[in-house]
C-alpha cells in the first residue's frame, strides 16, 4: 500500500493511493498517519477497509502533498553508510554505524521549497532510503525480528550544511543537519509487502536536471534490518520514528559539484518509492 498525506501545512489529511489515479480518504479510520496510527494497527485497518470496499474515493489533483508521516518523535540518521561516500568524505568506513539526529521540525513535503540557511555557503543534498518504525523496537533479539517493526519505506533527502556540520560543529553534526526544511520526505510511505528487498533499490539524485548520485541500497555497509536491530540495543525506537539510512557517493562535499544556491532544483528518487522535486530559496 501507498500511504500519503495531502493538504496545507499543518492541515494534511491521510490518504491511500490506489491503483492508477485512484485515491481514498482515510479520515474515517484515523485523524492522521502518525505514531498512534501505527501503534494501534492502523496499517491493517486500512488494508481491511480497502479490501472490503469501505473507503471513499477522493480527488487530490492540484493539492499539496505533505510528508507521508506526521511529525515523528525522532529522526535518526546514519552517517557514512556507503563505502564510496565515506571515501569521498575522506573518512575510513566505520566499524559501527555513525548515529546522529535531526530535529523533527526539519521534515517537509516532497515538493516543498528548501530554504538555504542564512550565511550558508555549503548546503548539500543526500538521497536516502528512510525507514518508518511501526512497532516499538527495544532490545530486539536479532535483525530478523527488526523487520516486523518496520511500517514502511520512503524517499528522504538528508540535506546538510557542511560548514555548520564540520567546521562549526563543536564536535557534533546536528548544527549542519537540523536547519529548517532540511528533510523532505515522500511522496508516499510504501508498506513492506511492496518492497520485497530493501537492499536492492536503485537511488539517484539530480541538481538542475544534471545527474549527481546513482547507486543502490545493496551497497550499504549496514543493512536496514541490521540497523534497526543495532539501534534498539542503544535506544528505544517508537512507532512513527523515521530512520534515514545513509547516502551514497555523489554529493557536493566530494568537491566534484557546486553546493546548492537559491533557485536550484533538487530531485531525488528511489525506484518504486517515488521522486521528490524541491526548489531552493533563501531563508
Amino acid at each position: 500500500m501507498k500511504l500519503m498525506r495531502v493538504g496545507p501545512v499543518g492541515a494534511e489529511r491521510p490518504v491511500l493511493a490506489g491503483v492508477g489515479d485512484r485515491y481514498y480518504s482515510l479520515t474515517a479510520l484515523t485523524a492522521d498517519i502518525d505514531g498512534a496510527f501505527f501503534a494501534s494497527g492502523g496499517v491493517d485497518r486500512v488494508r481491511a477497509a480497502h479490501a472490503a470496499g469501505r473507503l471513499t474515493s477522493v480527488e487530490i489533483e492540484g493539492q499539496r502533498i505533505g510528508a507521508p508521516v506526521a511529525r515523528p518523535g525522532a529522526i535518526l540518521c546514519i552517517g557514512l553508510n556507503y563505502t564510496a561516500h565515506a571515501a569521498e568524505s575522506g573518512i575510513a568506513p566505520p566499524a559501527e554505524p555513525v548515529l546522529f539526529y535531526k530535529a523533527p521540525n526539519t521534515m517537509i513535503g516532497p515538493y516543498d521549497d528548501v530554504l538555504i540557511p542564512r550565511g550558508s555557503r555549503r548546503t548539500d543534498w543526500e538521497v536516502e532510503l528512510a525507514v518508518v518504525i511501526g512497532r516499538r523496537a527495544r532490545y530486539l533479539p536479532s535483525p530478523e525480528d527488526a523487520l516486523a517493526c518496520i511500517a514502511g519505506y520512503v524517499v528522504s533527502n538528508d540535506l546538510s550544511e557542511r560548514e555548520f556540520q564540520i567546521e562549526r560543529s563543536g564536535g557534533q553534526w546536528s548544527k549542519g543537519k537540523s536547519c529548517e526544511t532540511f528533510n523532505p520526505l515522500g511522496p508516499w510511505l510504501i508498506t513492506p509487502d511492496e518492497v520485497p528487498d530493501p537492499q536492492h533499490l536503485p537511488l539517484r539524485s539530480w541538481v538542475n536536471g544534471q545527474p549527481r548520485q546513482d547507486s543502490s541500497t545493496k551497497d550499504m555497509i549496514f543493512g536496514v534490518a541490521w540497523l534497526v536491530w543495532h539501534l534498539s540495543q542503544f535506544t528505544v525506537l517508537d512507532p512513527g520514528d523515521v530512520l534515514n539510512t545513509g547516502t551514497p557517493q555523489g554529493v557536493a562535499l566530494s568537491g566534484r559539484f557546486p553546493y546548492l544556491k537559491p533557485r536550484d532544483v533538487v530531485e531525488v528518487e528511489i525506484a518504486g518509492l517515488g521522486r521528490q522535486r524541491n526548489t531552493c530559496r533563501e531563508a
